[in-house]
């Protein structure tokens, strides 16, 4: 309860926001990402492999860097009207970016198969999100609205022998704009269908010679989807007040940035369609996906989120450099998710979260003639902790079960502390060819506190203050730990000809750590080992899941064609994952009367998996100065093409199922095209965008469903943006999924049957549980931007 009694309060929340708030800014000399990582320099060129790219820290081409990277740049999102981050996975291979289910800013991401898409607390994400240098350690308020961005980059495979966390299926960097050297001053502004009206104004000024001040702040907001029939309220809306600031000092040899975000997020509850008639009650299926009749209201959606950080680069010589980066970062959240969403609390939950972490990272750079590379340090100490009521109350009000206002209440708090030591050195053997190695060793501690008790009467008093629920019994009480340490390698060979080619094999080992199911019940535990009695090391074994680990080869080609016309990444990897986490949730019967009064959350590392595939990216300058002086046209293309399959899955009863499984939130194919044909105009250019991607079929879970899986599916996007040569202003239209395709993007499902006219019998409540979340429909918005 100490953890739930911390508060907030929006006073401290801006002082951070003035003074040290979340956002880390990579210092420009020596701006870092791994060798397997791209961070574009404002220098660059802004297309193609000839890109200027910091990757092994040091200045060089994209195209020189050893890994699948895509960088979108800040002007190339404004461009095609991206507001938030879930919409890059358009055109991305092989990856997945969606809202969670229930939720409106936590994120569920996937890269190369690799993924996690359960929030809760005791979870490490498997796609790690950076915000400049920072890294996120946890999902909530990680749906970031893109403003004020310099570029977003996708890193594919395992990450960390360079930087930050170690990460085992990839990264996402989310980089913001630099200050410039002479007063600015930015508003942007778009308004569009539902009723959406977004404001961010930006601005920064010089206060001396070497030290810059700058602050944005942003209004975004938009009407629901569909409305809430029960509650009438709406669902799907926005409702988000943000702010960034930043000070910065730049002396010649020593570079200072504090920086920090806050975000308001108070947008209704966001809830899912049901698939099926009540199981209950008979109630039909809606007519629009957008629409629900949830009725869970004893708490509000809100996520708060806000921190700091303080960047320090210190050029030591002409070759050595030392760099600091000091990150905090806390958020709390109140989600009531209405799992059934029906009025009736056949399976309501609602939930709390809260996360607080502190980072420290040191990093020793040197750049040589022939030998460049790093070593450093890494601490993590964060805290997570989620509690949640699940209302059974129509299952409770059975004669068989006789507990009106059955509540299971789950109390999970994760501490983790981690440190590592990671060093990554590239040596140039000849003109032509170069060689890497890296490693990494890592440390995490893992403490969980898991409280599991059953009420009668209603909400539990987390929720309902003076509640008069009453606990009849306590399911879980467990505090354990455990310490997970691995090292992982890295090697990677390049071979450039010449300039324009870049063939390279790299090798690369992920690894994650292992934890404690905080909705395991130790009541459940079996015997496990053997010894007659069921006691803590059965619990302690029956909570617990391990590390799993990828080892990753991928062989890779990247060239620049007809004088940078043409340019083209090509890449074929193995992976091979090991001791899966496979996380999930059952209904449990508890007093053996055929009915499922409780649930329990079981984690194992039950399979073993090869993840193979390729990506194909490109783009190409097909014509310039073809409807008059300086017009353009160009093209781009990715195409990611995934074999992801079990070799082994053993179910609760000891079976290997893997003919049985799929990877959940993983198409076979993903795709895209898009150009843009740019022809002046007046004293400006109008540039004609369109983008359509395309997924393949992709389940929701392990176990297909037919009815809550997707099919593949095709977005097409488009605008016209006019910017004039000046950069005084640009104003564009937008459309998003111009052809209003239906699609699912995530789910809940406590039924069985259904296939093959086998009738669906709930397996949690009695109305059954089979519900999904959709992507944005058809959307049209207007944006306009003025600069000072």
């Amino acid at each position: 309860m100490r953890k739930m009694n911390k508060t907030a309060t929006l006073s401290r929340a801006l002082l951070l926001a003035g003074s040290a708030m979340i956002v880390s800014y990579a210092a420009p000399a020596v701006a870092q990402d791994s060798a397997s990582e791209a961070v574009a320099s404002d220098a660059a060129e802004t297309s193609g492999n000839n890109i200027i790219v910091t990757a092994r820290r040091r200045e060089e081409r994209l195209q020189d860097v050893p890994i699948s990277v895509t960088a979108l740049t800040g002007e190339t999102l404004e461009e095609q009207g991206i507001l938030e981050l879930t919409q890059i996975g358009q055109q991305v291979p092989n990856i997945t970016l969606e809202v969670s289910r229930g939720t409106n800013t936590t994120l569920t991401a996937f890269i190369r198969g690799v993924g996690q898409q359960d929030p809760v607390a005791g979870f490490e994400a498997g796609v790690g999100l950076y915000i400049d240098d920072v890294y996120l350690n946890r999902p909530q308020a990680a749906v970031l609205d893109v403003y004020d961005v310099e570029r977003i980059e996708v890193l594919r495979g395992p990450q960390g022998t360079l930087y930050g966390r170690n990460t085992i299926g990839g990264a996402i960097k989310y980089v913001t704009a630099e200050l410039p050297d002479d007063p600015s001053l930015s508003i942007r502004g778009t308004l569009g269908s539902f009723d959406q009206a977004d404001l961010v104004i930006s601005g920064s000024t010089p206060l001396t010679d070497s030290l810059t001040i700058g602050a944005s702040g942003a209004r975004l907001s938009r009407g629901g989807f569909g409305e809430n029939l029960t509650l009438g309220t709406e669902n799907y809306n926005k409702d988000v007040w943000a702010a960034r600031g930043t000070l910065e000092f730049d002396n010649g040899p020593i570079f200072v940035r504090l920086s920090g975000d806050y975000i308001l997020d108070e947008s209704e509850a966001r809830q899912g369609s049901r698939l099926i008639p009540g199981l209950f009650s008979g109630a039909p299926v809606l007519d629009d996906v957008f629409d629900t009749r949830a009725g869970l209201n004893v708490v509000d959606q809100e996520v708060e989120a806000y921190g700091g950080a303080l960047n320090i680069a210190i050029e030591l010589t002409d070759t050595l450099t030392l760099k600091s980066i000091t990150g905090y970062r806390e958020d709390k959240s109140t989600t009531p998710i209405d799992f059934d969403s029906l009025p009736e609390a056949d399976l309501d939950v609602p939930a709390i979260y809260e996360n607080d972490q502190f980072s420290q990272e040191l990093q020793l750079l040197y750049e040589g003639d022939r030998l460049s590379g790093v070593v450093g340090f890494y601490y993590l100490n964060a805290n997570a902790f989620t509690a949640f009521d699940v209302a059974l109350f129509t299952t409770g009000a059975l004669p068989a079960v006789g507990l009106p206002g059955l509540n299971a209440q789950t109390l999970g708090d994760v501490d983790t502390e981690t440190w590592s030591v990671f060093g990554d050195f590239t040596y140039e053997l000849t003109d032509t060819i170069s060689v890497s190695l890296g490693g990494r060793y890592t440390n995490d501690k893992r403490s969980s506190r898991v409280l599991r008790t059953t009420f009668i009467g209603g909400f539990s008093d987390l929720f309902i203050p003076n509640s008069a629920a009453i606990p009849i019994a306590v399911t879980s009480d467990f505090e354990g730990s455990e310490t997970f340490e691995d090292f992982n390698p890295r090697a990677s060979i390049s071979w450039r000809p010449n300039s324009n080619h870049n063939v390279y094999f790299t090798y690369s080992q992920g690894f994650k750590g292992g934890g404690f199911d905080p909705r395991g019940q130790t009541t459940a535990a079996p015997d496990l080992d053997g010894d007659g009695d069921i006691d803590f090391d059965d619990q302690f074994e029956f909570l617990r899941f391990a590390p799993e680990t990828v080892d990753s080869y991928e062989l890779g080609w990247k060239a620049s064609l007809l004088d940078n016309r043409l340019n083209i990444s090509l890449a074929a990897f193995l992976g091979q994952y090991d001791d899966v986490q496979i996380p999930g949730s059952v209904g449990l019967d508890t007093n053996g009367d055929g009915v499922n009064d409780s649930f329990i959350g079981i984690t194992s590392n039950a399979a073993s998996a090869d993840v193979n595939g390729i990506e194909f990216e490109g783009n190409a300058l097909v014509g310039e100065d073809f409807i008059g002086d300086g017009s353009r046209f160009s093209v781009n293309w990715s195409l990611g093409v995934l074999d992801a399959g079990f070799d082994t899955f053993i179910d609760a009863f000891g079976n290997d199922v893997a003919d049985e499984r799929v990877f959940q939130n993983t198409p076979d194919i993903t795709t895209h095209m898009g150009f843009n044909l740019g022809v002046p105009a007046g004293d400006g250019m109008v540039d004609f965008i369109g983008l359509a991607s395309l997924r393949s079929d992709a389940s929701q879970f392990e176990t297909p469903n037919p009815f809550l899986d997707q099919d593949g599916f095709v977005l097409v996007d488009a605008s016209i943006v006019y910017t004039a040569d000046s950069g005084l202003f640009s104003i564009g239209g937008h459309v998003k999924n111009l052809f209003d395709k239906e699609y699912i993007v995530a789910g809940y499902n406590f039924v069985t049957g259904g296939v093959g006219g086998a009738p669906f019998a709930p397996t949690l409540g009695l109305e059954g549980t089979l519900t999904g979340f959709y992507g944005d429909p058809r959307r049209l918005y207007v944006t306009a931007e003025v600069n000072f």
